[in-house]
């Protein structure tokens, strides 16, 4: 079976391109400028159903896949939001709602998956930590069984939209590494509601992505109950992977919708600009990088599509999940930069809107993998090559 783009999806842009209509590039820059989180756009998306595109009917979403709900992301983020907004999606409908759908225990997906279809609560993850980002089995946060409830100790930073989040999907060792034969064993994921007594958060200061903080969290003693368990006890990590790829996904889809964006403002600008006495996109020097990065654009895309559809049809290996992430990261920033340097002067004042895109996209050729750590899974899973690292 091969991959053919749904035909339902110009219906699906219509009606997105509809509910974003408000919201424009003006309405992100007032919200960034506010660091202020775009809850009115936030409320009207679950308001029309489009924040549950993947969760199953019987739990209050349409039940469509993971390809749907990229689809979404992507023409979503394309009406202004860039890859900020896909950062709305990454930790609600899918650190959340992916997680609970694939893993969660029946009362979770009951309880909470109709909740986050209509926006009505939020997540947050907490994987990172000072000593373990990229390397999450180096997680030294603990969870330790006592009596009829869990208690958890450790710390993490980098945590988006901790303010905002009614759960936090926690990952911590419920052994340690002298305990397990693998790394990768001995890691569980935890549902903590994020106001529970022993929580505190501070954010942290960050260049960009100003609509939702970062924050350090702590874990003091905090006690959850027993079924708060996601999956199987130490075998978490598993389970996280999931996660992980569709995180990938969302990621490329907020990037190559930056692109779009970044592409559409310089193209329009370079098209009425007039020096020397004729339009500035009529010189190679301004149309063919612009060219050049299109292209790289659609290739990100049809490659996140597949990949995407290859979740959906059972392929959870995230080759192409991260490759796509790669060359969408790479792509979106290179617009930006290419956008701001088309508009000269005015590429860099806040009028034009690229410096906001450029400031957000930024980071994603650092989380939620590094691009290094990209090459090196593709030359050892995917070429077959030593491990690197």
């Amino acid at each position: 079976m091969d991959f053919a783009y749904p035909d339902h999806h110009q219906l699906m842009a219509d009606a997105i391109q509809g509910v974003c209509a408000p919201f424009g590039p003006d309405y992100w820059l007032e919200k960034d400028r506010a660091h202020e989180h775009p809850t009115e756009l936030w409320q009207a998306l679950g308001a029309n159903g489009w924040l549950g595109v993947s969760i199953p009917e019987e739990y209050g979403g349409q039940g469509l896949g993971f390809l749907d709900q990229v689809f979404v992301i992507e023409e979503a983020c394309r009406q202004g939001g860039g890859s900020t907004l896909s950062q709305l999606f990454m930790t609600t409908p899918v650190f959340g709602g992916e997680t609970i759908r694939l893993h969660g225990a029946e009362w979770m997906k009951q309880e909470l998956l109709p909740k986050i279809a209509t926006g009505e609560i939020d997540f947050c993850m907490a994987l990172t930590e000072p000593d373990a980002g990229s390397d999450t089995f180096a997680t030294t946060t603990t969870a330790r069984r006592d009596g009829d409830e869990w208690v958890i100790n450790g710390q993490k930073v980098w945590i988006t939209a901790v303010p905002q989040s009614a759960y936090t999907l926690l990952i911590a060792r419920t052994k340690s590494l002298d305990e397990v034969d693998r790394k990768w064993k001995g890691l569980s994921l935890f549902l903590v509601p994020t106001e529970t007594l022993g929580i505190t958060h501070a954010p942290l200061p960050k260049v960009g992505t100003c609509t939702l903080p970062s924050s350090t969290m702590w874990f003091e003693d905090v006690r959850i109950p027993l079924d708060h368990l996601i999956g199987v006890e130490d075998m978490g990590w598993k389970h996280l992977t999931d996660t992980l790829n569709t995180e990938r996904l969302v990621t490329a889809a907020g990037c190559i919708a930056t692109a779009d964006l970044a592409l559409g403002i310089a193209s329009k600008y370079a098209g009425e600009r007039v020096v020397f006495g004729r339009a500035i996109g009529s010189n190679q020097g301004i149309q063919f990088p612009l060219a050049e990065i299109k292209m790289r654009v659609e290739a990100a895309r049809t490659l996140m599509y597949k990949a995407a559809w290859a979740f959906d049809n059972g392929d959870r290996s995230g080759a192409d999940a991260n490759m796509a992430k790669y060359l969408a990261a790479e792509a979106g920033f290179d617009a930006c930069d290419q956008a701001m340097q088309t508009l000269g002067g005015y590429g860099y004042s806040q009028e034009y809107h690229v410096e906001r895109l450029w400031r957000d996209v930024r980071l994603f050729r650092l989380a939620p993998l590094a691009q290094e750590l990209i090459l090196g899974f593709v030359g050892q899973h995917v070429l077959g090559m030593p491990k690197s690292y």
